[in-house]
């Protein structure tokens, strides 16, 4: 298994849209991705803008992909297809993505949904993120200091 973990072009907001509707936890179509204005070309934009998302591919094959917020420090997305889980591509997409904001920030946020049953909360947390504030419904924010 050959592992490639690259930064994401115009070209991929396909791609990247079938990753994310892939994932089973925390699932939303395209539908709904539209109606909180996400859509392929505010996607393709942010792209054009700076180097903000990574997609890991194995053999060839898109599998998961981060998206980063520059300007605001967030990590604003992170999704592993189903059938590629548990290969590590989300600790190394996350290593890439954390890297890329600590270069500008020394505190690092995230959002997700909180609910125990929702896997990522503990990928999370292995990886030293901690919670410091409930949001809106389910939903916790994540933060991550820079190692002294």
């Amino acid at each position: 298994m050959q592992t490639l973990i690259r930064v994401a072009t115009q070209d991929d907001v396909d791609t990247l849209f079938a990753i994310r509707t892939s994932v089973q936890q925390n699932h939303l179509s395209r539908e709904q991705m539209a109606d909180v204005g996400i859509t392929p070309r505010v996607l393709a934009d942010r792209i054009r803008e700076a180097a903000c998302v990574w997609i890991a591919e194995v053999d060839g094959q898109p599998a998961a992909f981060s998206m980063v917020d520059l300007v605001e420090g967030e990590v604003f997305a992170m999704f592993v297809q189903p059938t590629y889980e548990g290969l590590g591509l989300g600790r190394q997409l996350m290593a890439v993505a954390e890297a890329a904001l600590f270069e500008r920030h020394d505190t690092l946020f995230l959002m997700t949904d909180g609910r125990d049953e929702i896997r990522a909360n503990g990928f999370y947390q292995r990886l030293g993120w901690t919670v410091v504030a409930r949001v809106e419904g389910d939903d916790v924010r994540y933060q991550k200091r820079r190692a002294p």
